[in-house]
């Protein structure tokens, strides 16, 4: 398949995250970071047209100092956001990092809702890497680095004791009853604990306005927390071979037995081989067995990015060549590739709700906007057997002329 795509470039505007609050309207996470570059850091809401064009809605400056949001969530049903977005150099020394950011989205305006701190501040080069929405939307997991903390959604209330890992932790994932923490080399199986008598509906309290920020009023909630649960460890699959390291884990949204990793590889040098090769592939998971029932090699580069479709046909991906692409979720087959995308690696993918667009964004200030055909994958494969299918009912025709005219 070619896909149609088209290529927005921004003035000062490095794109870390991205996803979409409805099938027309996309929230854009970037800028220069916690450096003073001069580039400010910022939450973009756009319109999509019909013909991938783009409408700046609104913006909402960050602070200076902040860091850019480097992930990003959204609850469609309220129209709100939720951001990873460190505080400034003086507060994190302080231990006051608000990393959690949560945002409303009312009339094509951004509002700040509420901030939480999930991150101890002991390393300041840390950040909130991971922000996941269970998909009922009662729960939220936020990590850095080496922690997790599962928060009920939307009050932000602790809902577990944060879970420390020894190796650096890179994405999470959300089923009906489990959470499955993602880290280099390892994936960690949770039971989800009941959140009946903690969730609340009402969403978290109003900050508090001062000169530059706001600032979310202290928690008064005294509740115990309990330990989540560990119910599996599971290590790399073996078929990828030494030097693999776990990049993405994502369940699939329709099947709870099902689950998709990415997995990098870059291979060690040896005597014969003195060069460093990197490899690519994506995993499908029986998680009832916990075997991988396909696995794919998707590229000579490592993976940067990944997605699911919500109606669960296609993976998305970005990769470190510059590329990225599309494949079948049921098969792992090939669908879709734009070569040399970007001019630095993509760093945010993500498909729109009704499946028909797919956008990805790099620090390069771009973005593109990817249409998905509605022939790609199964229906496209019941048009060429249908017409395979119609080609031998007429040779069989032609023969069977040709035999009763000799006869």
């Amino acid at each position: 398949m070619r896909p149609r795509h088209t290529q927005h470039s921004f003035n000062a505007f490095p794109v870390y995250s991205c996803a979409f609050l409805s099938p027309n309207q996309l929230v854009l996470g970037g800028g220069g970071g916690a450096s003073a570059s001069g580039i400010k850091n910022k939450l973009r809401l756009y319109n999509i047209c019909d013909d991938r064009s783009i409408e700046l809605k609104d913006e909402f400056e960050l602070e200076k100092g902040e860091d850019v949001p480097m992930s990003m969530a959204v609850h469609t049903e309220s129209g709100n956001i939720i951001c990873g977005v460190n505080s400034t150099l003086e507060k994190l020394e302080k231990g006051e990092n608000e990393n959690c950011r949560a945002f409303t989205v009312s009339k094509d305006k951004i509002k700040l809702l509420a901030t939480k701190r999930t991150l101890s501040g002991a390393d300041l080069d840390d950040y909130q890497k991971v922000t996941v929405l269970s998909p009922d939307g009662s729960m939220l997991a936020v990590a850095g680095a080496r922690d997790l903390t599962l928060l009920a959604y939307p009050s932000l209330v602790p809902l577990a004791e944060p879970i420390h890992t020894d190796k650096e932790i890179y994405d999470a994932t959300f089923c009906k009853n489990s959470l499955i923490l993602a880290t280099t080399h390892n994936l960690f199986v949770y039971s989800l604990p009941d959140v009946s008598s903690t969730t609340s509906s009402s969403p978290p309290p109003s900050p508090k306005k001062t000169r530059k920020r706001a600032k979310v009023a202290a928690s008064t909630s005294t509740a115990k927390v309990q330990s989540l649960h560990l119910e599996k460890k599971v290590d790399l699959p073996s078929s990828t071979g030494e030097g693999s390291t776990f990049r993405v884990a994502r369940f699939h949204p329709l099947y709870e037995d099902t689950l998709y990793t990415v997995v990098n590889v870059v291979s060690p040098r040896t005597k014969k081989s003195k060069t460093v090769t990197r490899q690519a592939y994506v995993c499908k998971w029986n998680t009832n067995t916990w075997t991988v029932e396909k696995s794919r090699k998707v590229g000579d580069r490592s993976l940067t990015c990944f997605d699911i479709s919500i109606d669960g046909r296609f993976l998305g991906f970005g990769s470190s060549d510059l590329s990225i692409g599309m494949l079948d979720a049921k098969t792992l087959a090939p669908l879709s590739t734009i070569l040399k995308a970007y001019e630095l690696p993509p760093t945010t993918i993500k498909f729109d709700p009704n499946t028909t667009l797919l956008v990805a964004g790099s620090a390069d200030n771009t973005i593109r906007i990817m249409s998905i055909p509605s022939t790609v994958g199964g229906s496209s494969w019941s048009v060429i057997i249908f017409i395979f299918l119609a080609l031998v009912f007429v040779l069989v025709a032609i023969a069977a002329k040709q035999y009763n005219l000799q006869f």
